[in-house]
């Protein structure tokens, strides 16, 4: 048979099996639930499933109701009715004389896209809110507002969290974060909202409250609280919390500018020392505009060649010989002119900026310093964030190499930070330097509170006091007896101790005094660009040549 030119005709009811039988036996055997209505709305015809989705003589009125009504509207669209606690959609098509009616059960899927709504809505490590239920609701009552009506968003960031993480594990931080979340929950109101937006950043929306007040007295609670100890898996963990409050309408009147505005806030506190809270003030997002032009102008600087070096000189006192320099970043900015490091370094830690600057001070002070006439040492300042990755160990040995700097010659200063973070890796890096020859050097000794601990477990090569004690007033006898214990310090452990900041003769007596053995500072020679660096040796051995003949 050639299934190409066979005919499709309809098939005609037999004598004992009508049309009607036929239409009986198709609705009968369809899984939807079939209603047919009259143009009075009456029921013509129903299937089986249609009698038996609702037993109940309750349900069964209410069905015809919601069916009679629905007949009434006489549109095609899908409508949903709600019958005993059930979800029913109805469709209908119109027939000559009537309706047909189609009806699903869709309790259950509703059910299910509701869990999977609000799955996409929910943190599911603390089972908080996350940022988009959070947008959403703060939309929702942005918009319900009424005058005189306040909204408080405070923003929460943990201080210390990443060194839990980095030290204890991850699962232990995990398990920090929902204790957290439980103590924001137990501090806030009934109509409060909180979510965490990710990391160790939470949020919380204040409504329904007497504003400021409410809300200085929650940012004050949730700081007392996140900051209270916490016990995990044996350990006692202390960190902190910094909050950043925005109301609205003074601070914004939509979602976007009020948790920016927050954030803003949020920076402010922790600029205060962390561990409070701050509000909003207009003036914030001026700074923060001001920061962003430093920061584009910053990334522009290194593209441009802006940034120079200058070299301070290290003296020994005992030869009262120079025996190296320190290289100091400065940078002479096409907009701005001389930019103070106080106002650009933080800038470039915060930002990861460092690390590209911080590869191209390492290696333009050994390619400066190899050509020298004199071995003398060259120090590098290097950050805490240079030790985030994988690349300062391979930049030293990359700079020592295309320089032809001997490895001896250079000296990392670090100060604790480095240390505070991931403390095993770093000390991974410092061991591989100082393995090929490479100097490693304290800075800022004493203004820790930890220093001790980390000169047991790395062998320093030398300790550099902070100035703030060289230059601590002669009534100041703490200062100076910290000074003197450091300087017995390195020489039981047989290390250099270097005064920072030295600039009178007075300061010079008392840290020879005291039993340093290097100084630098304004009374040796304030910081030189490269090419006087000749004239500065010179000079300085002609005066000692000199004091030595007298």
């Amino acid at each position: 048979m050639n299934l190409a030119t066979l005919e499709m005709t309809p098939l005609a009811p037999s004598e004992d099996f009508t049309a009607v039988d036929l239409a009986s036996s198709v609705l009968a055997h369809l899984h939807q639930s079939v209603v047919v209505l009259d143009e009075r709305n009456q029921i013509l015809l129903s299937n089986p499933n249609f009698d038996s989705m609702f037993r109940g003589d309750e349900e069964k009125a209410l069905l015809y109701a919601g069916l009679e009504s629905f007949a009434l509207l006489r549109q095609p669209a899908d409508t949903l009715l709600h019958v005993g606690g059930r979800s029913v959609l109805l469709r209908q098509t119109a027939l000559p004389q009537g309706r047909l009616v189609t009806l699903e059960d869709v309790t259950e899927q509703r059910a299910e896209r509701a869990r999977v709504i609000e799955e996409a809505r929910t943190d599911t490590l603390t089972l908080l809110g996350n940022r988009l239920l959070l947008r959403e609701r703060l939309g929702e009552l942005l918009t319900r507002r009424v005058d005189g009506e306040v909204v408080a968003v405070l923003a929460i960031d943990l201080d210390r969290f990443k060194l839990v993480n980095d030290t204890l594990g991850h699962h232990v931080g995990d398990a920090l974060l929902r204790m957290v979340a439980q103590r924001i929950r137990s501090a806030l109101g009934r109509d409060d909202l909180a979510a965490r937006f990710g990391g160790d950043e939470f949020c919380v929306v204040q409504t329904a409250q007497a504003q400021p007040h409410a809300a200085a007295k929650l940012g004050k609670r949730l700081v007392d609280l996140i900051g209270r100890s916490y016990l995990l898996e044996g350990h006692l963990i202390n960190v902190g919390a910094s909050v950043g409050i925005a109301l609205s309408p003074a601070d914004g009147d939509d979602g976007n500018t009020l948790l920016k505005n927050a954030d803003l806030a949020l920076y402010r506190a922790k600029q205060e020392g962390r561990g409070t809270y701050s509000f909003f003030e207009p003036a914030m997002d001026e700074e923060m505009q001001a920061r962003r032009n430093l920061e584009i102008e910053l990334r522009r600087a290194l593209a441009m060649r802006e940034f120079a070096l200058v070299y301070q000189p290290q003296c020994n006192l005992q030869s009262r010989q120079i025996t190296g320099f320190e290289a100091l970043l400065r940078w002479n900015s096409a907009a701005r002119g001389l930019v103070s490091p106080a106002d650009f370094i933080p800038l470039a830690e915060e930002t990861g900026l460092i690390v590209p600057i911080g590869e191209w001070v390492i290696r333009t002070a050994c390619r400066e310093a190899a050509g020298w006439a004199q071995p003398l040492s060259i120090a590098v300042n290097v950050s805490a964030i240079q030790f985030g990755g994988t690349g300062l160990a391979a930049t030293v040995l990359s700079a020592l190499a295309e320089s032809g700097l001997e490895p001896g010659r250079l000296e990392l200063e670090i100060t604790e930070s480095v240390l505070v973070g991931d403390y095993r890796s770093a000390l991974d890096v410092l061991r591989r330097l100082r393995k090929i020859g490479v100097r490693v050097s304290m800075d800022d000794f004493g203004t820790g509170y930890s220093s001790l601990s980390y000169l047991r477990s790395f062998p320093f090569d030398k300790i550099k006091i902070d100035q703030s004690f060289v230059r601590a007033s002669i009534d100041d006898p703490n200062s100076m007896a910290i000074v003197r214990a450091i300087a017995a310090l390195g020489q039981s452990l047989g290390m250099t101790t270097t005064a920072e900041g030295v600039e009178t003769e007075e300061q010079m007596a008392r840290i020879v005094a005291d039993g340093c053995t290097d100084v630098q500072g304004y009374l040796i020679s304030r910081p030189l660009p490269p090419d006087r660096i000749v004239d500065f040796l010179r000079s300085h051995q002609s005066k000692q040549d000199l004091d030595s003949a007298s």
